[in-house]
Protein backbone atom coordinates (compact mmCIF):
# COMPACT_ATOMS: atom_id res chain seq x y z
CA UNK A 1 0.00 0.00 0.00
CA UNK A 2 3.36 2.23 1.07
CA UNK A 3 4.40 2.33 -2.75
CA UNK A 4 0.88 2.72 -4.15
CA UNK A 5 0.54 5.85 -2.63
CA UNK A 6 4.13 6.81 -3.14
CA UNK A 7 3.44 6.45 -6.61
CA UNK A 8 0.12 8.78 -6.54
CA UNK A 9 1.91 11.24 -5.09
CA UNK A 10 5.01 11.16 -7.50
CA UNK A 11 2.14 11.23 -10.29
CA UNK A 12 0.69 14.52 -8.51
CA UNK A 13 3.88 16.19 -8.23
CA UNK A 14 4.23 15.73 -11.71
CA UNK A 15 1.33 17.35 -12.57
CA UNK A 16 3.16 20.55 -11.60
CA UNK A 17 5.42 20.61 -14.04
CA UNK A 18 3.12 21.00 -16.33
CA UNK A 19 1.53 24.51 -17.23
CA UNK A 20 0.45 27.44 -15.05
CA UNK A 21 2.61 25.65 -12.22
CA UNK A 22 5.41 25.29 -14.68
CA UNK A 23 7.90 23.68 -12.44
CA UNK A 24 9.75 21.78 -15.52
CA UNK A 25 12.40 19.79 -13.15
CA UNK A 26 9.37 18.07 -11.22
CA UNK A 27 8.97 15.95 -14.39
CA UNK A 28 11.89 14.12 -14.21
CA UNK A 29 12.52 14.03 -10.89
CA UNK A 30 8.91 12.29 -10.45
CA UNK A 31 9.63 10.23 -13.57
CA UNK A 32 12.87 9.07 -11.41
CA UNK A 33 10.63 7.98 -8.26
CA UNK A 34 8.49 6.07 -10.67
CA UNK A 35 11.07 4.20 -12.17
CA UNK A 36 12.63 3.01 -8.72
CA UNK A 37 9.15 2.05 -7.45
CA UNK A 38 8.60 0.05 -10.56
CA UNK A 39 11.96 -1.35 -10.80
CA UNK A 40 11.37 -2.06 -6.59
CA UNK A 41 8.23 -4.37 -7.64
CA UNK A 42 8.08 -7.98 -6.69
CA UNK A 43 5.34 -9.07 -9.62
CA UNK A 44 3.89 -7.71 -12.73
CA UNK A 45 0.60 -6.56 -11.21
CA UNK A 46 2.29 -4.76 -9.17
CA UNK A 47 4.37 -3.13 -11.25
CA UNK A 48 1.24 -2.11 -13.39
CA UNK A 49 -0.31 -1.26 -10.21
CA UNK A 50 2.27 1.35 -9.68
CA UNK A 51 2.38 2.93 -13.18
CA UNK A 52 -1.37 2.92 -12.42
CA UNK A 53 -1.70 4.93 -9.60
CA UNK A 54 1.40 7.36 -11.24
CA UNK A 55 -1.11 8.08 -14.05
CA UNK A 56 -4.18 8.96 -11.57
CA UNK A 57 -2.92 10.98 -9.97
CA UNK A 58 -0.64 13.13 -12.71
CA UNK A 59 -4.18 12.84 -14.62
CA UNK A 60 -6.44 14.18 -11.71
CA UNK A 61 -4.74 17.14 -11.02
CA UNK A 62 -3.74 18.20 -14.48
CA UNK A 63 -6.60 17.38 -16.02
CA UNK A 64 -8.82 19.45 -13.31
CA UNK A 65 -9.52 22.51 -15.84
CA UNK A 66 -12.52 19.88 -17.77
CA UNK A 67 -14.44 20.29 -14.59
CA UNK A 68 -14.65 23.65 -15.02
CA UNK A 69 -16.70 23.31 -18.78
CA UNK A 70 -19.56 21.84 -16.92
CA UNK A 71 -20.41 25.29 -14.94
CA UNK A 72 -21.43 26.70 -18.58
CA UNK A 73 -23.96 24.02 -19.12
CA UNK A 74 -27.00 24.77 -17.36
CA UNK A 75 -28.46 21.11 -18.89
CA UNK A 76 -26.16 19.41 -16.49
CA UNK A 77 -25.26 19.51 -12.98
CA UNK A 78 -21.65 21.02 -11.98
CA UNK A 79 -20.08 18.52 -10.30
CA UNK A 80 -20.76 16.06 -12.83
CA UNK A 81 -17.10 18.05 -14.03
CA UNK A 82 -15.31 16.29 -11.17
CA UNK A 83 -16.77 12.95 -12.16
CA UNK A 84 -15.45 13.26 -15.78
CA UNK A 85 -11.75 14.37 -14.48
CA UNK A 86 -12.02 11.10 -12.61
CA UNK A 87 -13.77 8.53 -15.11
CA UNK A 88 -10.90 10.12 -17.74
CA UNK A 89 -8.21 9.75 -15.18
CA UNK A 90 -9.08 6.55 -14.80
CA UNK A 91 -9.00 5.55 -17.98
CA UNK A 92 -5.74 7.63 -19.01
CA UNK A 93 -3.52 6.17 -16.32
CA UNK A 94 -3.77 2.62 -17.73
CA UNK A 95 -1.06 3.93 -20.95
CA UNK A 96 1.87 4.96 -18.01
CA UNK A 97 0.80 1.49 -15.86
CA UNK A 98 1.05 -0.22 -19.44
CA UNK A 99 4.49 1.48 -19.82
CA UNK A 100 5.75 0.49 -15.79
CA UNK A 101 4.34 -2.85 -16.96
CA UNK A 102 6.31 -3.55 -20.59
CA UNK A 103 9.11 -2.05 -18.81
CA UNK A 104 9.40 -4.61 -15.78
CA UNK A 105 8.40 -7.49 -18.26
CA UNK A 106 11.26 -7.08 -19.96
CA UNK A 107 14.02 -5.18 -18.02
CA UNK A 108 14.25 -6.08 -14.73
CA UNK A 109 17.36 -7.45 -12.99
CA UNK A 110 19.24 -5.10 -14.93
CA UNK A 111 18.75 -0.93 -14.02
CA UNK A 112 20.21 0.91 -17.31
CA UNK A 113 17.98 -1.99 -19.40
CA UNK A 114 15.10 -1.17 -17.40
CA UNK A 115 15.47 2.61 -17.93
CA UNK A 116 15.73 2.28 -21.52
CA UNK A 117 12.90 -0.38 -21.68
CA UNK A 118 11.08 2.72 -19.88
CA UNK A 119 11.28 5.48 -21.87
CA UNK A 120 10.65 3.69 -25.35
CA UNK A 121 7.61 2.19 -23.49
CA UNK A 122 6.30 5.51 -22.49
CA UNK A 123 7.05 6.92 -26.18
CA UNK A 124 4.84 4.20 -27.61
CA UNK A 125 1.73 4.28 -24.81
CA UNK A 126 1.92 8.24 -25.63
CA UNK A 127 1.72 7.47 -28.96
CA UNK A 128 -1.54 5.21 -28.33
CA UNK A 129 -2.79 7.32 -26.09
CA UNK A 130 -3.34 10.22 -28.63
CA UNK A 131 -4.57 7.25 -31.24
CA UNK A 132 -6.75 5.05 -29.83
CA UNK A 133 -10.83 5.85 -29.29
CA UNK A 134 -10.44 9.20 -30.69
CA UNK A 135 -7.31 9.92 -29.50
CA UNK A 136 -6.42 12.67 -26.13
CA UNK A 137 -2.99 14.03 -26.49
CA UNK A 138 -3.25 16.22 -23.90
CA UNK A 139 0.03 17.16 -21.56
CA UNK A 140 2.48 14.26 -22.57
CA UNK A 141 5.57 14.77 -20.53
CA UNK A 142 7.68 16.09 -23.23
CA UNK A 143 6.00 18.91 -23.45
CA UNK A 144 7.58 20.11 -19.97
CA UNK A 145 10.70 20.45 -21.64
CA UNK A 146 9.83 23.28 -23.53
CA UNK A 147 11.54 25.87 -21.35
CA UNK A 148 14.32 23.94 -20.51
CA UNK A 149 16.05 24.29 -23.26
CA UNK A 150 16.04 20.58 -23.45
CA UNK A 151 12.92 20.61 -26.04
CA UNK A 152 15.63 21.12 -29.56
CA UNK A 153 15.30 17.53 -30.46
CA UNK A 154 11.34 17.61 -30.70
CA UNK A 155 12.60 18.75 -34.15
CA UNK A 156 13.91 15.42 -34.69
CA UNK A 157 11.80 12.91 -32.90
CA UNK A 158 8.72 14.59 -32.01
CA UNK A 159 7.14 15.50 -28.54
CA UNK A 160 6.32 12.07 -27.73
CA UNK A 161 10.21 11.20 -28.57
CA UNK A 162 11.22 14.16 -25.85
CA UNK A 163 8.59 12.48 -23.09
CA UNK A 164 11.27 9.83 -23.98
CA UNK A 165 13.93 11.95 -22.96
CA UNK A 166 12.46 13.18 -19.91
CA UNK A 167 12.04 9.73 -18.69
CA UNK A 168 15.99 8.99 -19.37
CA UNK A 169 16.89 11.74 -16.99
CA UNK A 170 14.44 10.64 -14.72
CA UNK A 171 16.66 7.35 -15.45
CA UNK A 172 19.93 9.04 -14.18
CA UNK A 173 19.22 9.95 -11.41
CA UNK A 174 18.12 6.39 -10.38
CA UNK A 175 21.30 5.42 -11.64
CA UNK A 176 23.19 7.94 -9.65
CA UNK A 177 21.23 7.56 -6.62
CA UNK A 178 21.92 3.51 -6.90
CA UNK A 179 25.81 4.67 -7.30
CA UNK A 180 26.02 3.34 -10.54
CA UNK A 181 27.91 6.83 -11.56
CA UNK A 182 29.63 5.35 -14.79
CA UNK A 183 26.19 4.50 -16.54
CA UNK A 184 24.58 7.37 -14.95
CA UNK A 185 27.08 9.66 -16.79
CA UNK A 186 26.96 7.83 -19.93
CA UNK A 187 22.91 8.10 -20.44
CA UNK A 188 23.36 12.15 -19.30
CA UNK A 189 25.91 12.51 -22.08
CA UNK A 190 24.04 11.07 -24.39
CA UNK A 191 20.69 13.06 -23.54
CA UNK A 192 21.95 16.27 -22.98
CA UNK A 193 24.54 15.60 -25.96
CA UNK A 194 21.29 15.00 -28.40
CA UNK A 195 20.00 18.13 -26.71
CA UNK A 196 23.12 20.13 -27.70
CA UNK A 197 23.66 18.84 -31.04
CA UNK A 198 19.87 19.44 -31.70
CA UNK A 199 19.99 23.26 -30.56
CA UNK A 200 23.08 23.32 -32.67
CA UNK A 201 21.71 22.13 -36.01
CA UNK A 202 18.42 23.94 -35.97
CA UNK A 203 18.26 26.40 -38.12
CA UNK A 204 17.98 30.15 -36.16
CA UNK A 205 14.50 31.38 -37.07
CA UNK A 206 13.95 33.47 -39.72
CA UNK A 207 12.62 37.51 -38.79
CA UNK A 208 8.79 38.50 -39.72
CA UNK A 209 8.86 39.96 -43.01
CA UNK A 210 4.86 38.84 -43.96
CA UNK A 211 2.08 41.05 -43.70
CA UNK A 212 0.99 43.01 -40.55
CA UNK A 213 -1.03 40.85 -38.89
CA UNK A 214 -3.72 42.34 -35.57
CA UNK A 215 -4.61 39.48 -33.45
CA UNK A 216 -8.03 40.61 -31.11
CA UNK A 217 -8.34 38.84 -27.83
CA UNK A 218 -11.91 40.32 -27.16
CA UNK A 219 -12.13 39.09 -23.61
CA UNK A 220 -15.76 37.42 -23.85
CA UNK A 221 -15.98 35.21 -21.45
CA UNK A 222 -18.39 31.42 -21.86
CA UNK A 223 -21.48 32.89 -20.08
CA UNK A 224 -21.75 35.82 -22.49
CA UNK A 225 -20.38 34.20 -25.99
CA UNK A 226 -23.84 32.58 -26.98
CA UNK A 227 -26.44 34.28 -24.68
CA UNK A 228 -28.56 36.42 -27.55
CA UNK A 229 -28.68 38.92 -25.21
CA UNK A 230 -25.11 40.10 -25.66
CA UNK A 231 -24.26 39.01 -29.52
CA UNK A 232 -24.67 42.82 -30.05
CA UNK A 233 -22.34 44.23 -27.86
CA UNK A 234 -19.61 41.41 -28.24
CA UNK A 235 -19.83 41.86 -31.84
CA UNK A 236 -19.16 45.87 -30.98
CA UNK A 237 -16.35 44.99 -28.93
CA UNK A 238 -14.75 43.31 -31.85
CA UNK A 239 -15.34 45.73 -33.91
CA UNK A 240 -13.99 48.43 -31.73
CA UNK A 241 -10.35 46.37 -31.09
CA UNK A 242 -10.57 45.56 -34.52
CA UNK A 243 -10.49 49.20 -35.99
CA UNK A 244 -8.07 50.68 -33.18
CA UNK A 245 -4.82 52.35 -34.99
CA UNK A 246 -1.41 51.34 -34.67
CA UNK A 247 -1.60 47.99 -37.26
CA UNK A 248 0.00 48.75 -40.85
CA UNK A 249 -2.29 48.58 -43.73
CA UNK A 250 -3.72 46.51 -45.51
CA UNK A 251 -3.42 44.06 -43.04
CA UNK A 252 -4.49 40.18 -41.37
CA UNK A 253 -7.03 40.31 -38.49
CA UNK A 254 -7.41 37.51 -36.52
CA UNK A 255 -10.26 36.83 -34.55
CA UNK A 256 -10.58 33.45 -32.17
CA UNK A 257 -12.70 30.51 -32.75
CA UNK A 258 -16.77 31.13 -33.15
CA UNK A 259 -16.03 34.60 -32.63
CA UNK A 260 -19.28 35.19 -34.94
CA UNK A 261 -22.02 33.45 -33.34
CA UNK A 262 -24.02 33.65 -36.06
CA UNK A 263 -23.88 31.14 -38.76
CA UNK A 264 -21.50 32.34 -41.85
CA UNK A 265 -22.51 30.30 -44.20
CA UNK A 266 -25.90 28.42 -43.99
CA UNK A 267 -27.29 25.45 -46.97
CA UNK A 268 -30.91 26.22 -45.89
CA UNK A 269 -32.33 28.24 -49.37
CA UNK A 270 -35.11 29.73 -47.08
CA UNK A 271 -35.03 33.58 -47.91
CA UNK A 272 -34.86 34.18 -43.90
CA UNK A 273 -31.91 32.27 -43.38
CA UNK A 274 -30.11 33.93 -46.38
CA UNK A 275 -30.97 37.32 -45.26
CA UNK A 276 -29.39 36.41 -41.94
CA UNK A 277 -26.17 35.08 -43.39
CA UNK A 278 -25.88 38.23 -45.64
CA UNK A 279 -26.33 40.77 -42.92
CA UNK A 280 -23.92 39.19 -40.71
CA UNK A 281 -21.44 39.66 -43.68
CA UNK A 282 -22.18 43.34 -43.92
CA UNK A 283 -21.76 43.73 -40.42
CA UNK A 284 -18.25 42.20 -40.45
CA UNK A 285 -17.48 44.36 -44.06
CA UNK A 286 -18.02 47.89 -41.76
CA UNK A 287 -14.98 46.60 -39.82
CA UNK A 288 -12.13 45.99 -42.78
CA UNK A 289 -10.80 48.52 -44.71
CA UNK A 290 -9.84 47.68 -48.56
CA UNK A 291 -7.27 44.92 -48.65
CA UNK A 292 -7.58 43.71 -45.16
CA UNK A 293 -8.54 39.96 -44.68
CA UNK A 294 -10.67 38.19 -42.17
CA UNK A 295 -9.58 34.81 -40.15
CA UNK A 296 -12.30 34.10 -37.83
CA UNK A 297 -14.06 31.08 -36.71
CA UNK A 298 -17.67 30.88 -37.22
CA UNK A 299 -20.60 28.03 -37.95
CA UNK A 300 -21.94 26.62 -41.35
CA UNK A 301 -25.35 25.76 -40.96
CA UNK A 302 -25.38 21.69 -43.03
CA UNK A 303 -29.00 21.04 -44.83
CA UNK A 304 -29.36 17.89 -47.11
CA UNK A 305 -32.59 18.90 -48.45
CA UNK A 306 -32.11 22.59 -48.51
CA UNK A 307 -35.05 23.09 -45.86
CA UNK A 308 -34.15 21.50 -42.87
CA UNK A 309 -30.74 21.95 -40.30
CA UNK A 310 -29.17 18.03 -40.48
CA UNK A 311 -26.03 19.46 -39.05
CA UNK A 312 -23.02 21.88 -38.62
CA UNK A 313 -19.40 22.67 -38.69
CA UNK A 314 -17.15 24.52 -36.26
CA UNK A 315 -15.23 26.33 -38.98
CA UNK A 316 -12.97 28.90 -40.05
CA UNK A 317 -13.56 31.61 -42.73
CA UNK A 318 -10.79 33.96 -44.20
CA UNK A 319 -13.34 37.12 -45.48
CA UNK A 320 -12.08 39.40 -47.94
CA UNK A 321 -13.07 43.17 -47.40
CA UNK A 322 -15.94 43.02 -49.42
CA UNK A 323 -17.60 40.52 -47.18
CA UNK A 324 -17.38 37.91 -49.27
CA UNK A 325 -16.06 34.45 -48.23
CA UNK A 326 -12.92 33.30 -49.91
CA UNK A 327 -11.71 30.38 -48.12
CA UNK A 328 -13.27 27.52 -45.43
CA UNK A 329 -11.80 25.28 -42.98
CA UNK A 330 -14.19 22.94 -41.44
CA UNK A 331 -12.76 20.89 -37.54
CA UNK A 332 -12.14 17.47 -38.34
CA UNK A 333 -11.03 16.40 -34.87
CA UNK A 334 -13.77 17.05 -32.73
CA UNK A 335 -14.41 16.74 -28.87
CA UNK A 336 -16.64 14.04 -28.12
CA UNK A 337 -18.85 15.20 -25.60
CA UNK A 338 -17.83 18.95 -26.29
CA UNK A 339 -19.19 19.00 -29.65
CA UNK A 340 -20.77 16.14 -30.61
CA UNK A 341 -22.08 13.51 -28.31
CA UNK A 342 -22.07 9.90 -28.50
CA UNK A 343 -24.43 7.60 -28.49
CA UNK A 344 -27.11 10.56 -28.34
CA UNK A 345 -30.53 8.53 -28.28
CA UNK A 346 -29.44 7.02 -25.05
CA UNK A 347 -27.33 9.69 -23.47
CA UNK A 348 -30.16 12.38 -24.13
CA UNK A 349 -32.62 10.32 -22.46
CA UNK A 350 -30.98 10.06 -19.23
CA UNK A 351 -30.40 13.93 -19.37
CA UNK A 352 -26.63 14.03 -20.71
CA UNK A 353 -25.89 16.85 -23.70
CA UNK A 354 -23.02 18.13 -25.12
CA UNK A 355 -21.05 20.68 -24.01
CA UNK A 356 -21.47 23.60 -26.96
CA UNK A 357 -24.55 25.15 -26.89
CA UNK A 358 -26.92 23.78 -29.80
CA UNK A 359 -29.19 21.08 -30.65
CA UNK A 360 -27.13 20.14 -33.64
CA UNK A 361 -24.03 17.97 -33.04
CA UNK A 362 -21.09 18.74 -35.50
CA UNK A 363 -19.87 17.14 -38.35
CA UNK A 364 -16.06 16.30 -39.09
CA UNK A 365 -14.58 18.20 -41.67
CA UNK A 366 -11.73 15.91 -44.04
CA UNK A 367 -8.71 16.76 -41.88
CA UNK A 368 -5.49 19.09 -42.23
CA UNK A 369 -5.92 20.98 -44.97
CA UNK A 370 -3.44 24.04 -46.54
CA UNK A 371 -6.02 26.21 -48.07
CA UNK A 372 -4.13 29.15 -50.73
CA UNK A 373 -6.12 32.45 -49.67
CA UNK A 374 -5.33 35.41 -52.15
CA UNK A 375 -2.89 37.87 -51.47
CA UNK A 376 -2.27 36.23 -47.92
CA UNK A 377 -0.09 32.79 -49.58
CA UNK A 378 -0.84 29.27 -48.07
CA UNK A 379 -1.98 28.78 -44.45
CA UNK A 380 -2.54 25.81 -42.80
CA UNK A 381 -5.63 25.23 -40.24
CA UNK A 382 -6.21 23.38 -36.95
CA UNK A 383 -8.92 24.53 -34.74
CA UNK A 384 -8.85 24.74 -30.95
CA UNK A 385 -8.19 20.95 -30.18
CA UNK A 386 -6.49 19.66 -32.75
CA UNK A 387 -3.90 21.38 -32.45
CA UNK A 388 -2.78 19.00 -29.37
CA UNK A 389 -1.93 16.30 -31.89
CA UNK A 390 1.85 16.04 -32.99
CA UNK A 391 2.39 14.78 -36.58
CA UNK A 392 -1.32 15.22 -37.32
CA UNK A 393 -1.38 18.87 -37.86
CA UNK A 394 -0.01 19.93 -41.19
CA UNK A 395 -1.61 18.79 -44.87
CA UNK A 396 0.78 16.29 -46.10
CA UNK A 397 0.52 17.38 -49.70
CA UNK A 398 0.59 21.11 -49.38
CA UNK A 399 3.30 22.58 -46.54
CA UNK A 400 1.51 25.81 -45.18
CA UNK A 401 3.31 28.90 -44.41
CA UNK A 402 1.77 29.55 -40.89
CA UNK A 403 -1.04 27.35 -38.88
CA UNK A 404 -3.83 29.41 -37.69
CA UNK A 405 -5.38 27.79 -34.74
CA UNK A 406 -8.47 29.29 -33.25
CA UNK A 407 -9.73 28.54 -30.15
CA UNK A 408 -12.16 29.53 -27.16
CA UNK A 409 -9.90 28.66 -24.04
CA UNK A 410 -13.13 30.52 -22.27
CA UNK A 411 -14.50 27.62 -20.39
CA UNK A 412 -11.21 26.15 -19.40
CA UNK A 413 -10.33 27.64 -16.38
CA UNK A 414 -6.97 28.77 -15.24
CA UNK A 415 -5.20 25.94 -15.94
CA UNK A 416 -6.48 24.85 -19.56
CA UNK A 417 -5.48 28.18 -21.97
CA UNK A 418 -1.42 27.67 -20.70
CA UNK A 419 -1.57 24.39 -21.35
CA UNK A 420 -2.96 24.60 -24.61
CA UNK A 421 -0.49 27.30 -25.23
CA UNK A 422 2.03 25.04 -24.58
CA UNK A 423 0.83 22.79 -27.19
CA UNK A 424 0.69 24.86 -30.11
CA UNK A 425 4.54 26.12 -29.29
CA UNK A 426 5.56 22.34 -29.72
CA UNK A 427 4.14 22.13 -32.87
CA UNK A 428 5.94 25.13 -34.13
CA UNK A 429 9.22 23.73 -32.57
CA UNK A 430 8.17 19.98 -34.54
CA UNK A 431 6.69 21.50 -37.83
CA UNK A 432 9.24 24.53 -38.29
CA UNK A 433 6.24 26.95 -38.76
CA UNK A 434 4.93 29.66 -36.57
CA UNK A 435 1.58 29.67 -35.12
CA UNK A 436 -1.30 32.23 -34.31
CA UNK A 437 -3.65 31.71 -31.88
CA UNK A 438 -6.40 33.75 -31.46
CA UNK A 439 -8.56 33.04 -28.28
CA UNK A 440 -11.99 34.92 -26.79
CA UNK A 441 -9.98 35.26 -22.98
CA UNK A 442 -6.80 34.13 -23.67
CA UNK A 443 -3.94 33.32 -24.13
CA UNK A 444 -3.41 34.57 -27.66
CA UNK A 445 0.03 34.60 -28.99
CA UNK A 446 2.31 34.89 -32.17
CA UNK A 447 4.88 31.88 -32.19
CA UNK A 448 7.54 31.87 -34.33
CA UNK A 449 9.03 28.84 -36.48
CA UNK A 450 11.09 27.91 -32.81
CA UNK A 451 8.26 27.88 -31.02
CA UNK A 452 9.12 30.87 -29.21
CA UNK A 453 6.58 33.17 -28.27
CA UNK A 454 7.11 36.33 -29.46
CA UNK A 455 4.06 38.25 -28.41
CA UNK A 456 0.97 36.95 -26.04
CA UNK A 457 -1.89 38.78 -24.62
CA UNK A 458 -2.57 37.22 -20.87
CA UNK A 459 -5.62 35.55 -19.77
CA UNK A 460 -8.68 37.22 -18.93
CA UNK A 461 -7.05 40.93 -20.73
CA UNK A 462 -8.76 42.19 -24.13
CA UNK A 463 -6.38 43.53 -26.23
CA UNK A 464 -4.53 43.83 -29.60
CA UNK A 465 -1.15 42.17 -31.30
CA UNK A 466 0.03 43.90 -33.96
CA UNK A 467 3.04 42.45 -35.45
CA UNK A 468 4.82 41.03 -38.74
CA UNK A 469 3.64 37.10 -39.53
CA UNK A 470 7.37 35.54 -38.69
CA UNK A 471 8.19 33.41 -41.63
CA UNK A 472 8.80 29.54 -42.07
CA UNK A 473 11.63 27.75 -41.51
CA UNK A 474 13.05 24.76 -43.57
CA UNK A 475 11.09 21.73 -42.93
CA UNK A 476 12.25 19.66 -39.79
CA UNK A 477 13.42 15.92 -39.75
CA UNK A 478 9.61 15.40 -37.86
CA UNK A 479 8.01 17.77 -40.42
CA UNK A 480 9.14 14.75 -43.39
CA UNK A 481 8.16 11.74 -40.96
CA UNK A 482 5.99 12.20 -38.47
CA UNK A 483 5.31 10.46 -35.70
CA UNK A 484 7.30 7.58 -36.94
CA UNK A 485 10.37 9.15 -36.23
CA UNK A 486 9.31 9.39 -32.86
CA UNK A 487 8.69 5.65 -32.37
CA UNK A 488 11.98 4.82 -34.59
CA UNK A 489 13.62 6.27 -31.58
CA UNK A 490 11.78 4.39 -29.32
CA UNK A 491 12.82 1.06 -31.62
CA UNK A 492 16.33 2.87 -31.03
CA UNK A 493 16.33 2.81 -27.35
CA UNK A 494 15.40 -1.26 -27.73
CA UNK A 495 18.08 -1.84 -29.33
CA UNK A 496 20.21 0.15 -26.88
CA UNK A 497 18.96 -2.32 -24.03
CA UNK A 498 19.37 -5.27 -26.40
CA UNK A 499 22.83 -4.12 -26.93
CA UNK A 500 23.31 -3.35 -22.85
CA UNK A 501 22.11 -6.84 -22.17
CA UNK A 502 23.93 -9.05 -24.67
CA UNK A 503 27.21 -7.07 -23.32
CA UNK A 504 26.38 -7.64 -19.93
CA UNK A 505 25.83 -11.70 -19.90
Amino acid sequence: MMFLVLSFLAGLISALAFEPVGAWPLMPLALGALIWLVDRAPTLRSALARGWWFGFGNFALGLNWIATAFIYQVAMPAWLGWVAVVLLSLYLALFPAAAAGLAWRWGRRHLLVFVLLFAAAWIVTEWLRAALFTGFAWNPAGVVLLPSGLSWPARWIGTYGLSGLAVLIGGVMVLAVRQQTKRAGLLAFAVFGAAAAAWAAAPRAPGGAGPAVRIVQPDIGQELKWSPQFAERNMARLAELSRTGGADRPRLLIWPEAAVTEPLQDERRLIGHQHDVLATRRAIRTVLAPGDLLLTGGITIRSADGVRATGATNSVFAIGSDGEILARYDKAHLVPYGEYLPMRPLLSAIGLSRLVPGDLDFDPGPGPRTLDVPGLGSVGFQLCYEIIFPGQVVDPRQRPDFIFNPSNDAWFGAWGPPQHLAHARMRALEEGLPVIRSTPTGISAMIDAGGRLLHFIPHGEAGVIDARLPLPAAPTLFARFGNPASLAFALLLVAAAIAVRRKAR
